[in-house]
């Protein structure tokens, strides 16, 4: 099989499970429904994008089906930033801001009018001989890399703020969305860097190498897809959103500095330090698995503002690592206590609030440089 007749098929089978893929997360019973939507249209784009490499074999070259495909590649980005919020988000929504995101769709398919879709058939002969030299062809290869660089840099952005978020809210471990999402996203990247440099070979004389760029392409394209549907079967409850009302810690500290509020005295800073503390060792809130700060708030009755600023910026600590800090101290008396000694790692890991052996261990490694096993040996 050569090249030509094996890209054809890798891209086959790529394309069908990513239609496969985008039929069930938009008929599948979820509370997801409006980041599944987003998904199941970004899978549905890119399957119509990746259709260029086969397209051609099965019907005949049309030049205004060719260009709508390549400016509607122009909404694959705008798509997947939107998935991104809606999974970082639990509050996200649709708003008529967001039209502003197809401009450059908008702008692309503009500049085609004149000299490709009004163009006679005489005109498309010409096009298809001269494609690569045209300027309305250069300037779509420009505004699609910037607009892409624009959507990867605001994605990683979002994600890192996500993560900081879930980290001074949350005390679960096992954010499993944020992983998914900053994987889908480097693989996206690296990815497009080879699409990148396939477009770059298209305008020299190394043309040689254009096929070969393009198998790896489909075979990367293929692995992602099959990636994706693994994803969907083994963790079908995989999203939890943040609310996206919600600020960073230093973000409240500017704020508060900038209103007319007193700044707490040390004193009323450190007794309410020793509060929270005594109540959550006396209390075993920590045991809660899903703790979050909210919730800790309402128990501790301090507003959820408040508490955030004492733990993350007074106390120096993430939300995430304060309570966890707890927990693994009644893991090492556990651990010590010679009358639970037939209790096992996982036992005593749900015992004390995790829910992850991975984030057990990580944690329990970060407080006393042994693992659970090395400790109760010692």
């Amino acid at each position: 099989m050569d090249k030509s007749n094996f890209l054809n098929t890798i891209t086959l089978i790529t394309v069908f499970v990513m239609l496969l893929l985008a039929f069930f997360l938009l008929t599948v019973n979820t509370k997801n429904k409006l980041s599944n939507r987003f998904f199941a249209s970004f899978l549905i784009l890119t399957a119509f994008d990746l259709s260029s490499f086969f397209i051609d074999k099965y019907f005949e070259p049309n030049l205004i089906f060719e260009i709508f495909r390549m400016t509607a590649s122009l909404l694959i980005m705008p798509i997947f930033y939107l998935y991104v919020k809606a999974v970082c988000h639990s509050d996200f929504r649709l708003k008529p801001k967001h039209l502003a995101l197809i401009i450059p769709f908008a702008i692309a398919n503009l500049v085609f009018i004149p000299r490709f879709y009004l163009a006679t058939n005489i005109d498309s002969i010409y096009i298809y001989e001269h494609f690569k030299q045209m300027l309305e062809i250069r300037f779509f290869y420009i505004l699609a890399e910037l607009q892409y660089a624009f959507y990867i840099i605001l994605v990683f952005i979002i994600l890192k703020k996500y993560k900081e978020i879930y980290l001074e809210n949350y005390t679960n471990a096992n954010n499993s969305s944020y992983k998914w999402l900053f994987q889908m996203t480097v693989f996206f990247l690296i990815a497009h860097c080879i699409v990148f440099f396939k477009s770059i070979v298209r305008y020299t004389d190394y043309n040689i190498f254009l096929n070969s760029s393009n198998v790896i392409i489909g075979a990367i394209a293929l692995i992602i897809s099959c990636w994706f549907v693994l994803k969907a079967l083994n963790n079908p409850g995989l999203f939890k959103g943040v609310d996206s009302n919600m600020l960073l810690v230093n973000e409240v500290v500017i704020s508060t500095e900038k209103e007319s509020f007193e700044t707490p005295k040390l004193e009323e800073i450190v007794s309410q330090i020793e509060l929270v503390k005594k109540y959550v060792l006396e209390n075993e809130s920590y045991l809660e698995p899903s703790l979050t700060i909210q919730e800790l708030s309402q128990q501790v009755n301090i507003p959820v503002r408040d508490l955030s600023v004492l733990i993350n910026h007074h106390m120096n600590q993430h939300f995430f690592d304060f309570i966890n800090e707890y927990r693994i101290q009644k893991a090492m008396q556990i651990l010590k206590n010679s009358s639970k000694s037939k209790l096992t790692i996982l036992e005593i890991l749900y015992e004390v609030g995790f829910n992850s052996k991975s984030s057990f261990n990580t944690a329990f490694k970060k407080y006393t440089n042994k693992t659970p096993t090395e400790f109760r040996n010692s």
